[in-house]
């Protein structure tokens, strides 16, 4: 989550950090005493301490993987929780979800007439309005909120910007139109919409919505003597500070019980020359232009409002399925982590047959509490004399256009004669006008790359750093060396991949 709502940060990764703590420590029946030691004395955030201590518990259920309760049920934080302590997934829908009790219940999408109006002459705001919902009263413009079609024309033509547009920041954030309201007009999502992006999270300034954790299942794997690895997104870069690198993060997973590490770059390398190959083999003679297929809240938007476009979407598996898919080769009984920044690969791992590649999921977010929990100091890790295994290109996967140009660096290697076009949508509303476009030819024979999150992955709603900090590290990155996709040590288990394309054509 991003730096500007800190006070709501500082609560969310508190609770991570002793749920992480609990975790390590197997001493469950403690739970219960979290919320006290995170909150004493009198009320900092709400009207009552009662009511601050009620909300923490719910972000600790959610924290442990358990479902979220309202204010009528009766028990225990802990209830439940023997279902949740175990080394493996744990999941009960929804992923992302509302603690009602915490909504401030904000009012909903209107447009409203400020002091600043001056009632002049001109009335350019009653003029334009169709259906006649501005009037003028002593003087001044008054909106009919019965009447108004929210158009913003009277917004747009106010000489003194005295017309605001109200929003509920939840549902403002959410470019699926997904939080509605329930009878009391608190925020509800609505998830046969939802992909699970995760902007209602980042920008609720109540801090009422958050998603479901995988910590205690991937710490109770690891103390089991079952190997675990972690695979790490290729938006960590900066998340942990300048000085947590991928020559010493293998340091710190070490420290928190993790057997190895891989970079996810590994797969985005493997990604680009298979959705490369498959450009070439159906662009323009089955399909007229593909796009990309890695993040799961684009694509699932895009098949769901697209339908027909299903066959225009890459089939080629994420980075994260082909990482895990190849660590697993290699260590066939042991159990996967990806580490990454956003709720959506949660849905990915839950809802796709990836074949169990993917054990758990964790955000940047979560891993930072696990961190906190075992007081590991990440000034002071040691180097591992890591040497990265991925293009430049992989690693550019983490930003807007990463993708696509990675593709094309692919292509270019393979066919130098082609000119392939490419075009990169910035968040969920940009990629829907995007296919509106494609509807109407006007990216036939192109690459289409869509992101959900405006930056690319490094603004995705489970990081730590500022996105744009972390872009130009990533930048940097990418220009250590000059590496293609192709010469990635992994391209034998392409195989991999079109062995498991067949598994996903449904999703």
């Amino acid at each position: 989550m991003y730096d500007s709502y800190a006070s709501i940060n500082f609560i969310r990764r508190q609770v991570f950090k002793e749920v992480a703590k609990i975790a390590y420590s197997g001493n469950y029946e403690d739970l219960n005493d979290i919320p006290y030691i995170m909150l004493n004395g009198k009320a900092k955030y709400r009207e009552s301490i009662f009511l601050e201590r009620a909300i923490v518990a719910e972000r600790i259920r959610l924290a442990i993987g358990l479902p979220v309760r309202s204010a009528d049920e009766h028990g225990p934080l802990s209830k439940g929780i023997h279902e949740a302590i175990k080394p493996e997934r744990f999941y009960t829908d929804p992923l992302i979800n509302v603690i009602d009790f915490a909504c401030n219940a904000c009012p909903t999408e209107s447009y409203y007439v400020s002091d600043s109006c001056v009632g002049c002459l001109a009335n350019p705001c009653s003029n334009i309005c169709k259906v006649g919902a501005i009037k003028i009263v002593n003087g001044r413009s008054v909106i009919n909120q019965d009447i108004c079609v929210k158009c913003g024309k009277c917004k747009e033509v106010c000489p003194y910007d005295a017309i605001i547009h109200r929003q509920r920041p939840c549902e403002k954030a959410c470019e699926m139109h997904a939080i509605e309201s329930d009878s009391d007009g608190k925020a509800k999502i609505n998830y046969e919409k939802c992909v699970a992006c995760g902007m209602c999270i980042v920008n609720c300034p109540f801090g009422a919505i958050a998603d479901k954790s995988q910590i205690v299942q991937v710490i109770e794997a690891i103390k089991s003597d079952t190997k675990v690895y972690a695979i790490v997104a290729p938006a960590f870069s900066a998340q942990f500070g300048p000085k947590v690198t991928l020559d010493n993060i293998g340091d710190c997973l070490k420290q928190l019980g993790f057997d190895d590490f891989f970079e996810v770059a590994i797969g985005a390398d493997l990604c680009s020359i298979d959705e490369a190959h498959e450009f070439m083999e159906k662009v323009p003679n089955e399909i007229k232009f593909m796009a990309t297929s890695c993040c799961p809240s684009w694509s699932r938007m895009a098949k769901h409002e697209f339908p027909e476009f299903k066959d225009n979407i890459s089939m080629t598996l994420t980075p994260m399925i082909l990482t895990a898919k190849a660590v697993k080769t290699e260590h066939p009984n042991s159990k996967v982590v990806f580490i990454g920044p956003c709720s959506a690969k949660k849905l990915e791992v839950l809802k796709k047959k990836n074949g169990g590649s993917v054990d758990f999921v964790l955000t940047f977010e979560e891993l930072m509490g696990m961190i906190q929990a075992k007081d590991i100091d990440l000034s002071r890790l040691e180097s591992t004399n890591k040497i990265s295994d991925s293009s430049p290109f992989g690693k550019g996967f983490a930003v807007t256009g990463g993708v696509a140009k990675s593709v094309l660096e692919v292509i270019k290697e393979k066919e130098p004669n082609r000119e392939v076009k490419t075009y990169c949508a910035k968040g969920l509303e940009e990629c829907r006008k995007m296919l509106k476009d494609a509807k109407n030819g006007l990216y036939d024979g192109y690459l289409l790359e869509g992101m959900a999150c405006h930056m690319g992955c490094v603004s995705g709603a489970g990081t730590i750093s500022v996105p744009n900090k972390a872009k130009v590290l990533i930048e940097m990155e990418m220009k250590k060396d000059n590496s293609n996709p192709l010469d990635s040590k992994y391209a034998d288990k392409l195989d991999i991949i079109r062995k498991y394309k067949k598994e996903n054509e449904s999703d």
